[in-house]
């Protein structure tokens, strides 16, 4: 795998151990209320907490993947890609259930990644 890609995994994986903070320590925050257009009241309420901290540790375990994939997996395009093709995936929901947006914000950065694994 180039150094180039493993740059922009590294970008991607922070930009989910990011999401990872907001969700599960910076819940109830004003940064957490912007970022996700909801309010702070919304997010204090116990049900959208604890739904909001379940998913930080999805997108954090998301993160660790593509750090183990790119640096200790034997596969490490395979691993890499796999879970960058998912990460796009999960952005494409989020666009059409959600905020149209989360295909960039969320998947703009995976899939220059996942491109940059092909060349």
């Amino acid at each position: 795998m180039s150094l180039y890609s493993q740059i922009l995994i590294i970008l991607v994986a922070l930009e989910f151990f990011y999401i990872l903070y907001l969700e599960t320590l910076a819940t109830a925050s004003k940064q957490t209320s912007r970022v996700f257009n909801l309010s702070q009241e919304e997010l204090k309420r116990d049900s959208v907490n604890t739904l909001l901290k379940n998913q930080g540790v999805y997108n954090g375990l998301i993160a660790v993947g593509l750090l183990y994939g790119a640096f200790l997996s034997s596969a490490p395009v395979l691993i890499s890609r796999m879970i960058l093709i998912y990460i796009l995936l999960v952005a494409a929901y989020g666009s059409v259930s959600s905020d149209k947006k989360i295909i960039f914000t969320q998947g703009g950065l995976a899939a220059l990644a996942l491109l940059s694994t092909f060349l």
